[in-house]
């Protein structure tokens, strides 16, 4: 019989650092591609949403739709914002909290996602930035007022407290922890209000 030539100990080594390597690698764009897609699809959904005006599913086993697109200006970013599910949407993009009121109502329209993902620029957020927010029944532009750092069980966030319409966008603190925490940092906007037209009577 042929004597198959034995492998030492470090040779095994060697070769289980490669295949672990290769994992690793095929991990690493695995990911980013699988990202890639999903935005492609919710893009999708939403671009159906707009045009029949009823909530689409990016996939047909997802538990979310798009809701909003979010736009900050300064920073040159947009994102989708989607529905508020059993928490899967959170891998996908920022999610409006279900017991949020609609971005323009009166009260808080809060926005969570998560700080090494889709909320990760907030830290280029400043006071004074627009944020606009769009949705199915047309776009509400806000306007930066503030951050604050909360417990996430003290937040003092009311949202259907009947105040000017504002938005609160949600992350965990520090922006740049790797670990859980009970700390959340939050984006204050309020809703820039539209200029009246020239065909709206003036109040006497």
């Amino acid at each position: 019989p042929v004597q198959l030539p034995s492998l030492s100990t470090r040779s095994l080594s060697a070769i289980a650092c490669l295949i672990a390597g290769g994992v690793i690698a095929a991990m690493a764009l695995y990911i980013p591609a699988k990202a890639q897609v999903a935005q492609v699809l919710m893009s999708n959904a939403w671009d159906r949403q707009l045009t029949t005006g009823e909530l689409a599913r990016p996939w047909p086993w997802s538990d979310f739709a798009p809701t909003a697109k979010l736009h900050f200006p300064a920073q040159g970013r947009s994102v989708l914002a989607l529905t508020d599910a059993s928490g899967e949407s959170l891998a996908f993009g920022p999610t409006l909290m279900a017991a949020s009121v609609s971005p323009g109502e009166h009260g808080v329209a809060v926005f969570a996602a998560h700080r090494d993902t889709h909320f990760a620029f907030l830290k280029d957020v400043k006071p004074g930035d627009e944020i606009a927010v769009d949705l199915p029944s047309g776009s509400r532009r806000f306007r930066v007022t503030g951050t604050q750092v909360v417990r996430w069980d003290a937040s003092g966030i009311q949202t259907h407290d009947g105040g000017a319409p504002r938005i609160a966008l949600v992350t965990c603190w520090p922006l740049y922890a790797k670990t859980p925490g009970p700390m959340r940092y939050v984006v204050w906007a309020e809703l820039i209000p539209e200029p009246l037209s020239a065909s709206t009577p003036s109040q006497a």
